[in-house]
């Protein structure tokens, strides 16, 4: 155990190897390409034994935990924090830094703060999206959520947020407990699929779902209230394009899409195409590059990586205008509002756009990925902060620093 090293403790995350969503694939970027060598990251690993192993030369350590239903993934995180609280004692590890990946051990997390301040060990947050407004939970999970939420800002020494929207409503929401916060996105990247057009992986998922070459309209992520599905099928039904509307997502034994397809029948537009999930990363990259355009229905906080990944793949992106969504597209996209027809004169507008205009398009969203979220700008941006640089040093890494969320 080399002790002059920085020790970085990752809780939160399902772990590496990345196998699931946005914060695996954070953890999988932040620790492969890791720029300063006076690092050491340490992993917590949902898993169902205890090994503990070594992965992007990361120390990553499992955590086996029961299946309890919802309360999983808080019982995950407190054993995690357990863990690193144990490691750093046995090990006598100084000035550690435990970042916490979401808000939800807030009730635990001030007995081990305390059990931590003889090592000078530093709790980072990252509180995530707004969480408690989730559709998926009932109310007293939604109550337990904000209350977590407070006592995590209120214990935390520093709240990284990967969205200005997120950082000012946690600078607004808890003034009393002054919060130092500091803004670094979620990551992407703009390297093209190693497929082409006339790969048979590509061929033949096409065939499948019987689409064409940008003569399709997508949507990719999970099927919940909150991504506003029902909005975006209801003004799909509504508008008179003759271009599909592909789904990728999984909706088997979903109680959400049940209830959708006896509301809308939406089972009676054949240009309508659930077709299922995609778990092959260049072939999803490959599909979104073939896309005419892509919709974006999310407004419950933060970067959404699904965002970033269609606005550095496809031509146009059709975005719900909401001040997070706003943050990351600027110029680079076209927004709806949640209002009835919204949407659907937006698709016909879309629909008529020349080839030029639409390039103009696809070219400001790149240029936005590529000066504001790739994964090499966002990994010097943490390894700063690691490191305790200054909040003008962290800044000025970025070639367009944050200048606040522009207004619709």
């Amino acid at each position: 155990m080399d002790l002059n090293k920085q020790h970085i403790f990752i809780i939160g995350s399902k772990g590496i190897p990345a196998k699931y969503g946005g914060f695996e694939t954070f953890v999988e970027h932040l620790t492969k390409s890791k720029k300063d060598q006076s690092i050491q990251y340490h992993v917590s690993c949902l898993a169902d034994n205890r090994q503990v192993y070594t992965h992007n030369e990361s120390r990553c350590f499992n955590i086996s935990v029961p299946n309890i239903g919802p309360a999983k993934a808080v019982l995950y995180d407190v054993l995690s924090l357990k863990e690193c609280y144990e490691f750093i004692s046995k090990n006598n590890i100084h000035d550690a830094i435990i970042y916490i990946l979401a808000c939800r051990i807030g009730p635990f997390l001030g007995f081990y703060k305390r059990k931590l301040e003889k090592f000078n060990t530093q709790i980072f947050v990252n509180p995530d999206g707004h969480e408690w407004k989730r559709s998926k939970w009932n109310a007293f999970i939604r109550r337990y959520w904000k209350f977590s939420e407070s006592i995590m800002v209120k214990k935390a020494d520093l709240l990284i947020c990967d969205s200005i929207g997120i950082q000012n409503y946690i600078t607004e929401e808890y003034k009393k407990y002054r919060p130092q916060t500091t803004y670094i996105a979620y990551g992407a990247d703009t390297v093209k699929s190693t497929l082409n057009s006339k790969d048979s992986t590509f061929i033949n998922w096409m065939d499948k779902n019987k689409v064409r070459e940008k003569d399709y309209y997508l949507v990719v992520g999970r099927f919940v209230p909150e991504n506003n599905y029902e909005l975006m099928i209801r003004e799909f039904m509504r508008s008179n394009t003759r271009k599909d509307f592909v789904i990728i997502s999984n909706v088997e034994n979903n109680t959400f899409y049940k209830d959708l397809l006896q509301k809308t029948h939406f089972e009676q537009d054949k240009r309508i195409k659930f077709v299922g999930t995609v778990y092959d990363g260049e072939l999803l990259k490959k599909i979104r590059e073939e896309a005419f355009g892509y919709f974006h229905g999310h407004e419950v906080g933060g970067t959404n990586p699904s965002l970033l990944e269609a606005m550095a793949s496809t031509q146009l992106n059709l975005l719900l205008d909401v001040v997070f969504n706003r943050e990351v597209g600027l110029d680079g996209a076209v927004y709806f509002e949640k209002t009835q027809g919204s949407l659907a004169k937006l698709i016909a507008v879309c629909d008529g756009m020349d080839e030029e205009t639409i390039k103009q398009y696809q070219e400001l969203a790149v240029d936005r990925i590529q000066n504001a979220y790739t994964w090499n700008l966002i990994i010097q941006k943490y390894e700063a902060v690691f490191k305790g640089m200054s909040q003008q040093y962290v800044n000025d890494i970025a070639l367009y620093p944050a200048q606040g969320v522009v207004k619709a």
